[in-house]
């Protein structure tokens, strides 16, 4: 085996690099566990792995061992520009991401979805979409599942749907999914890539490897999409929410057509789709076009189409309190995808906003306030930033919240019968929260405390 008595290093303790360790272990590597947490504090699932020969590393960075490794693996969260890993690769160390290293053992074809937003949705329902036709498809990825953890599972005629981050492609070489997808483009993480350029040039690396053999579906509405297109050498499946193509899936008044490659017809209306707004048509084009790349029948597109009822985390709903209607969107993260939960809204709303602040303005969100938003409520180290922006368009019914808690509860406060509460704060959950589903739980947890009252 390829990997039998090489030292490996995997950097991140959270479940990416716990199913990388686990992996390696299993083909045999001598594998040594990173975090910077100390011993007292890292996860039970590495303290099982270090049972069965996993070294664990633990309190600092591993820069007196990383040039002694043969192979050094990346969790998602591990910036790249660290110096052990800079020596290590100056040192002829190789080192990849956690999605590299799952991509080298998977022997099926593989479909991956990136973008700034709608990633979690399309994901999942092109995964819906595939299990129709090929039920042990592995759905994985950024999506919470790591790929490390499915891929022996996989047998040749099987199919991973995998949601891609810029972080995961950071340190990716010869991924090669047999279909790619960039839903859109806008601004994010840029206290992690510093430019807009290094950002896109990230997600462009989804499609770096394919060939004319493979495909790659773009949003026609998004201009840095769309310029994609002459950057890969796929072949180019459109999909528009504002237009009719010549050759593509688009929306048209309440209606999906496709026209590609023989086929012409009506796929669906969006009457019969329980997601709302047009950022979920997007995402239904997106899925319904891999889907027919990988040769999915219309019909079964269709039905799957039909019954899907949305992710949870994004914009769902949670339940009516006294007449208002309360939503998660915890995995509204960035300003993006935000604006798209709020212009979904169809009643006032009383908003939560705010987080760990990833270097991006607000202003775009910020706007849509007047006539829209009722009262904000706002949490976490970015909220002053969040209050100048609105100010800057006459928006001042504002409240800021020491606790997440106290802002939930200021929130129904706030809202009258016909109202909606909306949490959708345009931010990372980090340092309030280990993840945005711990946010969104509480969030859930909290409104359905009121039922109770």
């Amino acid at each position: 085996m390829k990997y039998t008595g090489k030292r490996a290093l995997v950097c991140g303790m959270a479940k990416s690099g716990i199913a990388a360790a686990a992996l390696l272990q299993k083909l045999g590597a001598v594998v040594t566990l990173q975090d910077m947490k100390e011993r007292d504090a890292v996860p039970a699932a590495a303290l099982e792995l270090e049972k069965e020969g996993v070294a664990l590393y633990t309190g600092k960075n591993p820069d007196d061992i990383a040039c002694e490794q043969d192979l050094i693996v990346l969790s998602p969260g591990i910036p790249c520009d660290l110096p052990f890993i800079e020596a290590a690769e100056a040192a002829g160390v190789e080192v990849i991401s956690e999605v590299e290293l799952a991509y080298r053992e998977t022997t099926c074809p593989i479909t991956a979805i990136t973008g700034t937003n709608g990633k979690t949705t399309t994901t999942t329902l092109t995964g819906e979409i595939m299990k129709a036709v090929r039920p042990n498809t592995a759905v994985v990825g950024n999506i919470g599942v790591p790929y490390s953890e499915k891929v022996q599972g996989l047998a040749d005629q099987d199919w991973v749907v995998a949601e891609i981050s810029s972080f995961q492609m950071e340190k990716a070489k010869e991924f090669h999914p047999h279909i790619s997808a960039v839903l859109n483009i806008t601004p994010d993480h840029l206290n992690r890539h510093k430019t807009m350029e290094v950002y896109i040039a990230m997600k462009e690396r989804v499609f770096a490897k394919q060939t004319a053999k493979d495909f790659c579906i773009l949003n026609y509405e998004d201009e840095t999409c769309r310029k994609m297109a002459d950057k890969t050498a796929a072949k180019v499946f459109f999909f528009s929410s504002a237009q009719p193509l010549a050759e593509g899936i688009y929306l048209q008044d309440k209606d999906i057509f496709v026209k590609w490659q023989g086929i012409d017809e009506k796929l669906i209306s969006v009457d019969e789709l329980q997601i709302l707004g047009v950022h979920n048509y997007e995402n239904v084009m997106a899925a319904a076009a891999m889907g027919i790349c990988a040769g999915v029948a219309l019909d079964t597109i269709r039905q799957v189409l039909k019954s899907f009822a949305g992710v949870e985390h994004r914009i769902e709903y949670v339940a009516t309190v006294d007449g208002v209607d309360y939503y998660n969107d915890s995995k509204g993260t960035n300003t993006d995808a935000s604006i798209r939960a709020v212009l979904a809204m169809q009643k006032p709303i009383v908003l939560i906003g705010g987080g760990y602040d990833k270097g991006v303005s607000f202003d775009d969100w910020t706007k849509l306030f007047p006539g829209r938003v009722k009262h904000l409520v706002l949490i976490g180290v970015t909220a002053p930033q969040i209050r100048a922006s609105a100010e800057k368009f006459g928006f001042t019914a504002m409240t800021d919240c020491e606790t997440f808690a106290e802002a939930v509860d200021l929130c129904r406060e706030k809202a009258e019968p016909g109202d909606c509460v909306l949490l959708s704060p345009a931010c990372a959950s980090w340092g309030m929260f280990d993840n945005y589903e711990q946010r969104g739980e509480m969030f859930k947890e909290q409104v359905r405390s009121y039922l109770q009252k």
